[in-house]
C-alpha cells in the first residue's frame, strides 16, 4: 500500500465495514483525526486509520466507553492496562446479573408478594459485613442468657454459614432461604429452645453430651433396622435413652425421665431444624447432613406411648 495515498471518508467505509456516518461520528470526537481535506473541504484519512477503526470496533463490541478507546488509541493507555479494569468491571457487572438471576428464578418457583420479593432481593445483595451481622444477631438470640458464654464459640461455628467469594446459583439461593429462615422469631424462638434442651434445667456449667447426637447414635440403629417404636423391640432403646439423659442432667432419681426427653424432642422435631442444617453445608460446601427427623419422629413416638 503506498504510504501517500489518503482515502476518502467512502472509501474507508468500504475498506472497514463501518458506515460513513459512524467514521464521522468517531472523527468529530478525535478518535480518529483526518490527515487532510480535498479542495472542497471533504475530510482525507492516512492509510493507518483503518487498522486504528477496526480496533476501536473491536473495543466498542467489548463494551469500552469512548474516552477509554481513546486513550487506548492514543497509546495513553495500554491494551493490557484496559483489560485489566474491564474484566473486574465485568466481573462486578455477572455477580449481580448472577444475584438477579437467583432471585428471580426462586421468585418463579415460589410465587413470593411483593414484599417478600423485595426482601429476597435485599437478602441476595446483602455485603459480606451485613451478612456477617445477620447471622451474629440471629446466633446471639439462640445462645444468649447463661448458656450463651465462651464456651459455645464451636457451636455458633458450626451454625454460621460462610458464603464463598464465588459462590454458586445453589450457594446463593440457599443463603437467601437460610436469611429469611434465621428472620423468623418462631425458628429463633424454637432453635433456642432445642440449644437449651441439651443441656440441664438452669445450670450455667460446660455443655452436656448434646441431646440430638445422643438420640442420633442411640435411635438411629433402631430406624435402620426398621424396628417399630411401639413394639416390644424398642423398649432397649428407649432405657437407653432415658437413662442417657437422665445422666446427662445430673437426675439420677427423675421419676418421669420420658415425660422430659418427650418435651425436649417435639422441640427438636421442627423439620425447619433439618432445612438450616441443609442449607448451611451446602453453602459452606460440606458433606450433605443426614436427616434426622425420621429418628425424632420414632423417638417421640416410642416415648409417647411408655409415657402415657
Amino acid at each position: 500500500m503506498d504510504g501517500g495515498t489518503l482515502y476518502s471518508i467512502g472509501e474507508l467505509a468500504r475498506r472497514t465495514g463501518l458506515t460513513v456516518k459512524t467514521i464521522r461520528f468517531y472523527s468529530d470526537r478525535g478518535i480518529v483525526e483526518p490527515a487532510g481535506r480535498t479542495h472542497a473541504g471533504y475530510r482525507l484519512y492516512a492509510p493507518d486509520t483503518a487498522a486504528r477503526l477496526a480496533l476501536v470496533r473491536t473495543l466498542r463490541e467489548l463494551g469500552l466507553g469512548l474516552p477509554v478507546i481513546r486513550k487506548v488509541v492514543d497509546q495513553e493507555l495500554t491494551l493490557s492496562e484496559v483489560a485489566t479494569e474491564h474484566i473486574a468491571a465485568l466481573d462486578a457487572q455477572i455477580g449481580i446479573l448472577r444475584l438477579r438471576r437467583v432471585v428471580l428464578t426462586a421468585a418463579a418457583r415460589r410465587a413470593p408478594t411483593p414484599e417478600e420479593m423485595e426482601r429476597m432481593h435485599q437478602l441476595a445483595t446483602l455485603s459480606e459485613a451485613e451478612r456477617r451481622r445477620l447471622i451474629d444477631d440471629f446466633l446471639d438470640s439462640v445462645f444468649e442468657g447463661p448458656h450463651g458464654g465462651a464456651q459455645y464459640a464451636a457451636a455458633r461455628r458450626s451454625m454460621t454459614p460462610e458464603l464463598p467469594k464465588d459462590p454458586t446459583d445453589e450457594q446463593i439461593n440457599a443463603w437467601v432461604e437460610l436469611a429469611e429462615l434465621s428472620l423468623d422469631p418462631d425458628f429463633r424462638a424454637t432453635v433456642r429452645r432445642l440449644h437449651a434442651a441439651a443441656l440441664p434445667d438452669d445450670a450455667p456449667t460446660p455443655p452436656r453430651p448434646d441431646l440430638i447426637a445422643v438420640v442420633r447414635d442411640l435411635a438411629g440403629p433402631a430406624v435402620a433396622r426398621g424396628i417399630d417404636p411401639e413394639s416390644p423391640q424398642a423398649d432397649p432403646v428407649v432405657a437407653d435413652l432415658t437413662a442417657h439423659c437422665t445422666q446427662a442432667r445430673g437426675r439420677p432419681d427423675d421419676a418421669e425421665p420420658h415425660r422430659w426427653l418427650l418435651h425436649r424432642l417435639h422441640t427438636a422435631a421442627d423439620p425447619r431444624r433439618d432445612r438450616y442444617v441443609g442449607l448451611l453445608a451446602l453453602i459452606n460446601d460440606w458433606p450433605a447432613p443426614e436427616r434426622l427427623s425420621p429418628v425424632i419422629d420414632w423417638s417421640v413416638t416410642a416415648l409417647r406411648i411408655r409415657a402415657a
